[in-house]
């Protein structure tokens, strides 16, 4: 019997399914400076939308972190005993002077962060059978498997979030994930290795991080990519690969790792993608999940540039603008009039709204 969790109680009926807490940002004596990672990037998004009026904060579902009962359904002790060691979590975060610091700290600070994007994870799984689609404004941890952290993923969020639907959702038994961060997901790989219940369609830089060969065996579509791919190349491939893998499996939800540092002069994913490309990315793969009746969990994963906060945030108001999100809203925390004026005002700003 699976254990009791927090993380499966429904939101109020009214919230948008788009999953975010403040706890999300690490921000720590500077140290955040550290990882070219934006570390408040997940906050910047949420304020992007709000200033465009398509959510308030009463609107979105607050994260809640994932407990040490939630992440054993998928995390060994032994691993997450490990996390109770400065370096590890330093060499897993790659920020070197996390070493000397108290665990104590580092749990608080730096981990719980990342426990509260995974508990996020999570929740945005169920939110997406439920309403049809979910994004988790963090999270994406897919170099992390269930006994081994890496490339700034503690936890196997990805892994997680999909067990907990097999185990708990009736009707849940099929998975596909799509994951078209510019780096390999060699976590959620190694972790699906033999399970015929999920179908891994991963395009990705074949010259950077991580290069696990052993974990591509897991790959049922596999898109390498050379350094500097362009917009044209690049959608056109993702189309292609995105529609045969739902048409040569047909899964109970989408999990899509929506990864920005395919963007152009991102350092650590060395593809050229525009940020115009990033949108029409996202609208791809929306576009062959809804169409198809299937649900889609996005979460946000790689990005390293100071400027993927607002194409995150520009891709999500396509999305809206597109009528492929859903309209699930209805009064969260607000009342029916002032909703009906949220709808408006929104719907003016959306005819207003031309993509950077």
């Amino acid at each position: 019997r699976p254990h009791r969790t927090e993380l499966y109680e429904d939101p109020p009926s009214g919230c948008w399914p788009i999953v975010y807490s403040p706890e999300y940002n690490i921000t720590f004596m500077g140290l955040e400076k550290l990882h070219p990672f934006d570390a408040g990037k997940w906050g910047k998004v949420i304020n992007f939308l709000k200033e465009e009026k398509l959510i308030a904060d009463d609107l979105i579902v607050q994260a809640r972190e994932a407990t040490d009962e939630d992440l054993l359904v998928v995390h060994t002790r032994r691993y997450l005993n490990k996390l109770k060691w400065s370096f590890v979590v330093a060499t897993i975060t790659e920020i070197p002077p996390v070493a000397f610091l108290p665990n104590f700290v580092v749990q608080r600070k730096v981990l719980k962060p990342l426990r509260t994007q995974t508990g996020g994870t999570i929740m945005a799984g169920k939110l997406a059978v439920d309403r049809g689609w979910a994004i988790n404004v963090g999270g994406g941890f897919h170099h992390c498997s269930s006994d081994k952290g890496g490339g700034f993923c503690a936890y196997a969020d990805i892994t997680l979030a999909i067990k907990f639907l097999f185990e708990r959702v009736q009707g849940v038994s099929r998975a596909t994930i799509i994951d078209l961060d510019a780096h390999q997901g060699n976590g959620h790989e190694r972790d699906f290795m033999d399970d015929p219940r999920v179908y891994i369609m991963d395009a990705y830089n074949r010259y950077i991080y991580p290069g696990d060969g052993f974990a591509k065996r897991a790959i049922k579509r596999k898109v390498e990519l050379e350094w500097g791919t362009e917009d044209t190349e690049y959608l056109q491939k993702v189309h292609t690969h995105v529609e045969g893998a739902l048409n040569e499996f047909q899964p109970d939800i989408v999990v899509y790792n929506a990864g920005t540092d395919i963007l152009d002069g991102d350092p650590l994913g060395g593809l050229a993608i525009s940020p115009q490309g990033i949108v029409k990315r996202d609208e791809v793969v929306f576009r062959a999940a809804r169409s198809r009746g299937v649900p889609v969990l996005m979460v946000t994963s790689g990005g390293y540039q100071k400027r993927t906060a607002r194409i995150i945030a520009d891709s999500i108001l396509n999305l809206h603008s597109l009528g492929l999100l859903g309209r699930e809203r209805a009064a969260c925390a607000l009342g029916s009039a002032s909703l009906d004026q949220t709808v408006r005002d929104s719907a003016k700003d959306f005819s207003n709204l031309s993509l950077q």
